[in-house]
C-alpha cells in the first residue's frame, strides 16, 4: 500500500496518506482520563489534610489504591477506604527512605508534605530554616529516591508530582525560608525530569497560589495581607483544594505523558501581571 502511494503525485499521495491515518486514529477511540487510574497505586504525601487530602480523595473515587503518607498516628484521620496509612517523621533521612521503599512499585507520587515557618528576613531563625528547607525539598528528595528506585526495577513508567508555589519565583515579605524552599523544589523537579526521563519517569511541579484549606482560610482572612495578592489575580480568587487536585490528577495521568519538567501554574493569572 505504502509503494503503491509513492508512486502517486506528491499531492495526492500525501492526501491519501493523512486519510489513511485519520481513519486509523478515528477507529481508537481515546481512553478517558480518569479510566488511567483504575486499579493503579499512588502515594501522597501531607495527606491528612488540605490539599494533601482532596488529592487522596479524589484518587480513591477514580480506583486508585492510596499510600496516605502521615507524619505521626495521633490525631490521624480514619483511613479512608482503598488507602493504607503510613506514618513517617519525612524529616527523617533515613527512616523515610526505608519506608518509603518498603511500600514497593507504584504508578505516581505526590510530593505534597510541606511546612510554612512565617518570619521576616532579619528574624529568620535556625530553627524555621532548618525544619522548612528539610521538610519542604530535603524530604522530597529522600522520597523520590526511594519510589523512583522501585518503579525503574518494576518498569514502570510513573509520574511523580511535586507541589510548588507561586512564591517560588515572585517573592513576598516575611517568608524568606519558604520561598527558599519552594525555589528548590523547582530545580529539583527539573534535575529530576533530566535523570528520570530516560526510565520513562516525568517529574513536574503544580504550582499554586494561595489555596483555601482550612488553614490557608486562617492564615489570608485578614484583607490587609491578603487584599495586595488578590488584586493581582485576574480571576479574582484564590485557589480551592479542587483546582489543585485537577491539576495533580491531569499531571499524574497518561493525558500528560509528553509533560515533563515543568510547572503547572494554578494561580488565577497572579503571574501573568
Amino acid at each position: 500500500m505504502i509503494r503503491s502511494i509513492c508512486k502517486l503525485p506528491s499531492t495526492l499521495a500525501g492526501q491519501m496518506a493523512a486519510n489513511i491515518l485519520s481513519r486509523s486514529m478515528a477507529s481508537q477511540a481515546p481512553q478517558k482520563m480518569e479510566d488511567y487510574f483504575k486499579g493503579k497505586k499512588f502515594i501522597v504525601t501531607g495527606s491528612c489534610a488540605g490539599m494533601g487530602e482532596k488529592i487522596t480523595e479524589r484518587l480513591v473515587d477514580l480506583g486508585s489504591f492510596v499510600y496516605a503518607v502521615v507524619e505521626k498516628e495521633e490525631g490521624a484521620s480514619k483511613a479512608l477506604p482503598n488507602t493504607k496509612q503510613i506514618f513517617c517523621d519525612v524529616s527523617n533521612w533515613e527512616d523515610t527512605y526505608k519506608k518509603m521503599y518498603d511500600i514497593g512499585p507504584v504508578h505516581g507520587l505526590v510530593n505534597n508534605a510541606g511546612v510554612a515557618v512565617i518570619e521576616p528576613f532579619f528574624d529568620v531563625t535556625e530553627h524555621g530554616w532548618d525544619k522548612t528547607l528539610n521538610i519542604n525539598a530535603r524530604a522530597l528528595v529522600r522520597i523520590s529516591q526511594a519510589v523512583a528506585k522501585n518503579m525503574i526495577d518494576a518498569g514502570i513508567k510513573g509520574s511523580i508530582v511535586n507541589i510548588s508555589s507561586t512564591i517560588s519565583t515572585r517573592a513576598i515579605p516575611d517568608h524568606t525560608t519558604y520561598c527558599a524552599s519552594k525555589g528548590a523544589v523547582n530545580q529539583i523537579t527539573r534535575t529530576m525530569a533530566i535523570e528520570l526521563g530516560k526510565y520513562g519517569i516525568r517529574t513536574n511541579n503544580v504550582n499554586p497560589t494561595v489555596v483555601l484549606t482550612r488553614m490557608g482560610k486562617i492564615a489570608w482572612s485578614d484583607p490587609e495581607k491578603s487584599g495586595p495578592i488578590m488584586r493581582r489575580i485576574p480571576l479574582g480568587r484564590f485557589a480551592e483544594t479542587d483546582d489543585i487536585a485537577n491539576a495533580v490528577i491531569f499531571m499524574l495521568s497518561d493525558y500528560s505523558t509528553m509533560v515533563n519538567g515543568t510547572a503547572l501554574v494554578v494561580d488565577g493569572g497572579f503571574l501573568a501581571g
